[in-house]
């Protein structure tokens, strides 16, 4: 897990507000947090184990934690290390915790998905839960969001900590401090051992920091952020070999991913899409995808109007010559000449992952969120 700062590309604050949907204030109206106090309203989720789960399940305990967090967003991978943590060291303690998912899938934007490889829906979240370990039950409510509507959580991650009784005693943040190492949730702590006391908790309700709850009714934003993306200029440029070889050594500050392709190369045109995804995700970091074609310089107008058709507005290229030998060994040397051909080059040209066939779009968002020029939280 990597921490990095958020530079370059924006301010600090217009970062966090405008790519992640950030939430520093309260809800709307309609999505009122639940007040002390109250009793935990019921539920009826499915959970990644293929359990149905609902308050029922967590008869008897002393105390329920109820978080409502997610995949995609950095604040709460920021406190994934932390939770499990806490549920090691409460569980013996009689104190049951479920993790929610409340976002809807649908309306999660790539650009939001800037940090991480996975984003909110029931089958990414299974595929998170088993890369961490998490011990506790993590639970969908993205299709209809009822239990969110009734919790009224603010960001990702917020913290519902119920009594024996299963009356409201905390809601709010984990602790203070988001960057991992820093913090330990001191306010979680603070408020279950308070709980377990049968004490009040000195400070029963914190603001909570993190990315803003993906609500259904946010389909309208995606829809024309699809109409703007659809709407930016894509062009094809020659390069040569002095060119392709300057684009090799990278003498950026971003991590570039390139990818070469052919419009006469089924695989190349199938897998194009999952590039122009990637590059949605993370165009706003240290990061830009560029494309080879591997045409006939006299196919270009028909390579141009393929880019086109896919909104690929990234940097593409057309080789400007026919000596494919000069191409391969131009890009990678030990590249062996089929395509599709896929590099990950740092600054100063140092291939960091090479893949010739299709690559596996999974581990190509690893390979990039990962890598030490990005990372998974601020």
């Amino acid at each position: 897990m990597i921490y990095k700062p958020l530079t370059h590309q924006v301010t600090w604050i217009t970062g966090l507000v405008l790519l992640l949907g950030l939430a520093a204030s309260a809800p709307k109206e309609d999505h009122k947090t639940l007040d002390i106090g109250a009793s935990a309203p019921d539920f009826s989720l499915p959970g990644i184990d293929g359990k149905q789960y609902s308050l029922k399940s967590f008869a008897g305990s002393s105390a329920l934690v109820i978080v409502f967090s997610c995949n995609h967003c950095p604040t709460a991978q920021a406190y994934e290390d932390r939770l499990i943590q806490l549920v090691k060291d409460y569980k013996p303690k009689q104190v049951n915790f479920v993790v929610i998912s409340p976002n809807n899938p649908a309306t999660v934007s790539l650009a939001e998905l800037g940090y991480t490889d996975l984003s909110d829906s029931f089958e990414e979240m299974k595929i998170r839960a088993k890369a961490k370990g998490y011990n506790f039950p993590y639970l969908y409510d993205g299709d209809t969001q009822a239990t969110a509507l009734k919790y009224g959580p603010v960001a990702t991650p917020h913290v519902f900590i119920f009594d024996k009784d299963r009356k409201l005693q905390y809601a709010g943040r984990f602790d203070a401090k988001e960057k991992p190492g820093t913090g330990n949730a001191e306010d979680a702590r603070t408020a279950l051992d308070a709980v377990l006391a049968g004490q009040k908790v000195p400070v029963p309700t914190t603001k909570t920091f993190g990315c803003s709850v993906k609500w259904m009714e946010k389909e309208d934003y995606i829809k024309k952020q699809q109409a703007e993306w659809a709407k930016r200029p894509v062009s094809l440029e020659d390069i040569d070999v002095a060119g392709l070889k300057k684009l090799i050594q990278n003498d950026s500050d971003k991590l570039r991913l390139i990818n070469v392709w052919a419009t006469w190369c089924g695989p190349c045109v199938q897998e194009f899409p999952d590039f122009v995804s990637i590059d949605r995700m993370y165009r706003e970091r240290d990061f830009e995808f560029v494309s080879v074609s591997a045409d006939k310089p006299d196919k270009k107008t028909k390579a141009l109007e393929f880019l086109k058709k896919k909104e690929a507005s990234n940097r593409n290229y057309i080789f400007s010559s026919e000596d494919k030998y000069a191409l391969i060994e131009a890009i990678d040397p030990k590249w062996q000449g089929a395509l599709p051909y896929t590099i990950l080059v740092e600054p100063g040209g140092k291939i960091v992952y090479s893949k010739q066939g299709t690559i596996n779009v999974l581990e190509m968002k690893k390979q990039i969120v990962e890598n030490r020029l990005l990372g998974r939280y601020y």
